[in-house]
């Protein structure tokens, strides 16, 4: 089982949150990262919301460090997530 995890430090932040999660399972890692999706950057639960992010998991380990300014990611569709 690879490790997976989502980087906030990745995307454009107002509140340049530096929260990167972590799990074993695509599910576990989904379910946290929209709890921090929610609660912290006041995105709403939704399919698309849930589809975004797991397009956005990598495998292994956030690295210690992000490059300054990060790196912007879109959707499929273009739209960017930003917080």
């Amino acid at each position: 089982m690879t490790r997976r995890f989502i980087d906030c430090r990745e995307f454009p932040s107002d509140t340049h949150c530096s929260v990167a999660i972590s799990a074993d399972s695509e599910e576990e890692l989904l379910q946290a990262a929209v709890d921090h999706a929610v609660s912290v950057h006041h995105h709403d639960d939704s399919p698309e919301l849930r589809q975004q992010l797991r397009r956005m998991f990598k495998n292994g380990m956030p690295p210690e460090y992000v490059p300054a300014g990060g790196q912007a990611a879109g959707s499929a569709t273009g739209a960017p997530l930003t917080h």
